[in-house]
């Protein structure tokens, strides 16, 4: 991928369009795993050099604003232990000039129509199971988030939210030294109660993906001390049907980008 700051725009989109075939490639080659509920497992989602850079251009801690929601918890320190960058334009504009070019570039690939219809194909019947037969045809808004999780960092389990459709998560670390870190798959036992089933390799350029359901629990276990950090991209993609749904997701991005702003000056 180009490295100079001053990409002219006819490369720029070159970029992103090598980056999204790609991944969009890694996505129609992924595992299908039936169990304990359909999901993808990625071996290889981003191209080498790409890659590499990511790991290169990764923002420091300063950059980051802290999580929400389920995910808003805090360490014995006091630290937030996830923190987050949301991959759109208006959020990397305080990054100095390279990084803002590289994620810029890196987010509208995970943004494409190619990498969200490559998404729909190899999760098809999971889809069709919870919108029906013109799961196809329903509207899907992806978020992409750079997200650090630090040590004291946990979730326990969660099928996620009814807002959203597919939850990607592409896993960043240097090397494969914490494979053991990463996400939890459980099964729901006859009797309602949740069972251990599969863990994630926390391993580099790897990742899962499934369409959300009522069983697809999953959680993370606490990030020990001796992890520096747990770098992931999320991608979420919210369901976009209807105008309670479509204004929702417009109105999260642009409050998050209110939040965002105020944090440059507190």
């Amino acid at each position: 991928m180009e490295q100079s700051v001053t990409v002219p725009p006819a490369q720029r989109k070159r970029d992103v369009e090598s980056i999204s075939s790609f991944v969009a490639q890694s996505i129609d080659d992924a595992r299908l795993v039936e169990k304990p509920f359909p999901h993808l497992e990625f071996d290889r989602v981003f191209p080498d050099d790409v890659y590499e850079r990511i790991l290169e251009l990764m923002p420091q801690s300063a950059d980051y604003r802290p999580m929400h929601g389920r995910s808003k918890k805090r360490n014995s320190s006091g630290a937030h232990t996830r923190v987050k960058i949301d991959l759109f334009p208006e959020y990397i504009r305080h990054l100095p000039p390279e990084k803002r070019a590289f994620w810029n570039a890196v987010g509208k690939a995970l943004r494409s129509d190619k990498v969200l219809e490559a998404l729909r194909r190899r999760l098809a019947p999971a889809l069709e199971s919870r919108h029906g037969a013109g799961s196809n045809r329903v509207g899907m808004f992806p978020i992409p988030v750079l997200t650090r999780d630090i040590p004291g960092y946990s979730i326990s389990p969660h099928p996620d939210t009814h807002w959203k459709g597919i939850t990607v998560q592409l896993y960043l670390p240097p090397d494969d030294s914490h494979a053991n870190i990463g996400t939890v798959f459980h099964d729901v036992l006859p009797n309602g109660k949740l069972a251990r089933s599969t863990q994630m390799r926390f391993a580099r350029n790897c990742g899962y993906a499934f369409a959300v359901d009522t069983d697809t629990w999953h959680s993370a276990d606490k990030v020990p001390p001796d992890v520096k950090s747990r770098d992931s991209i999320l991608l979420t993609y919210f369901v976009d049907q209807g105008p309670l749904r479509i204004l929702r997701n417009r109105g999260k991005r642009l409050g998050n980008f209110v939040l965002n702003e105020l944090r440059q000056y507190f």
